[in-house]
């Protein structure tokens, strides 16, 4: 058994690491929404703020755009041109994949200077990807409704994954202290 604790002591390493970090991140998280009243930005302030600033690029696309809390559930109802395409969750605010990014980045981390700077360029990276995801979603679901199925859970979901795994991939290739095997 000590042999292959042993052996495989980096993959250990990676695993508890990532545990740890996307644990740590993902109460945290979760603490967040739980104090978020909505008082002032419902459901949350970053959902919030991902609603509007869809409206806000929507707009410069030249579609009327409104946006407006769901009577119903949290969450921002979107309507274009007075059709009501969907509704942004919290979700769609893109924090979820930002700590699945930040905890293998951490858990691959290298110096600490670089591993902070590509956390921060990732995640404002990824925000932004999800924001441009969002946008040509809704223009998507406006356009070809019948599609909906396949934008939203293929094709959209594909982007924003893909993204982080090739910034993974750079990451380890590129960054990390991962020793080479030979």
């Amino acid at each position: 058994m000590k042999k292959l604790f042993i052996k495989y002591k980096s993959v250990i390493k990676f695993i508890l690491t990532f545990l740890l970090v996307y644990f740590v991140l993902s109460i945290s998280y979760k603490f967040y929404l739980q104090w978020s009243t909505g008082e002032k930005y419902y459901p949350d302030y970053l959902t919030h703020a991902v609603a509007n600033q869809t409206a806000y690029l929507l707009h410069d696309l030249d579609y009327r755009v409104q946006v407006i809390p769901h009577p119903d559930e949290a969450s921002m109802k979107l309507i274009i041109n007075e059709k009501y395409v969907a509704r942004i969750i919290e979700g769609c605010n893109s924090v979820s994949v930002i700590i699945l990014f930040v905890s293998f980045i951490i858990a691959f981390s290298g110096k600490f200077k670089t591993t902070f700077f590509y956390i921060l360029a990732g995640s404002v990276l990824i925000y932004v990807i999800n924001l441009v995801r969002v946008v040509i979603l809704s223009v998507g679901l406006y356009h070809y409704p019948w599609r909906k199925d396949i934008l939203h859970t293929v094709i959209f979901p594909g982007i924003i994954y893909g993204m982080v795994c090739l910034l993974w991939v750079f990451w380890v290739n590129r960054f990390s202290n991962v020793k080479q095997i030979r």
